[in-house]
């Protein structure tokens, strides 16, 4: 039998996210929900995020949906929060803060198909400029893993280490470049909106 190797790749980049912090401050929204919100808005917005293989097709689903970790205040133990994508900014930021409290379980069950999710983590414990998330050895895992680290300020800008896996198969780096770069556009948005 050939080993034909896995088609799972990741980048790590840096976002700025300067006005974005700036607005999330203002408003007193968790950065972390505010971050998984605008990153599942965009990546919604590009069509090769939502193709997934599923049998011997590949199809195109409706929308991504957001599935994260969380730790609950003065606990080193995660949980997994999965949770529809509905509503504004703050909306969601509420819904979120809401969910991850009132969960009970680390591991729930869900009700959402697995390849419709995106999968979030973070590490605000430290900076990096590499990694390497976990590998699947599911050819056809078509889960996008996003990951972000502790910012850095520089030059009175704040920067994000911000890490992206994806199944080579179905995303190129044409589609990650419109990520990374329709992201930034969107968290620079926020700069120029009033407080809600």
């Amino acid at each position: 039998m050939r080993d034909e190797g896995s088609p799972l790749y990741d980048i790590t980049t840096q976002i700025d996210v300067t006005h974005f912090y700036h607005y999330v401050k203002e408003n007193q929204l968790s950065f972390y929900y505010a971050l998984i919100y605008a990153t599942t808005k965009v990546m919604n917005r590009i069509e090769n995020f939502r193709y997934k293989i599923r049998g011997a097709d590949v199809v195109l689903i409706e929308r991504l949906i957001p599935s994260f970790t969380d730790l609950k205040t003065e606990s080193e133990l995660f949980h997994i929060v999965t949770l529809d994508f509905e509503g504004d900014l703050k909306q969601f930021s509420d819904e979120a803060k809401r969910v991850s409290y009132a969960q009970k379980a680390y591991f729930p069950n869900t009700e959402y198909q697995s390849d419709t999710m995106i999968q979030f983590s973070c590490l605000p414990w430290f900076s990096f400029t590499n990694l390497g998330n976990e590998l699947s050895l599911d050819r056809n895992d078509g889960i996008p893993k996003v990951t972000w680290g502790k910012f850095v300020k520089q030059n009175g800008r704040i920067l994000l280490p911000y890490s992206v896996q994806v199944n080579h198969r179905l995303v190129d780096g044409l589609h990650l470049g419109k990520l990374i770069n329709q992201l930034q556009t969107y968290l620079d948005s926020l700069g120029n909106q009033p407080t809600i």
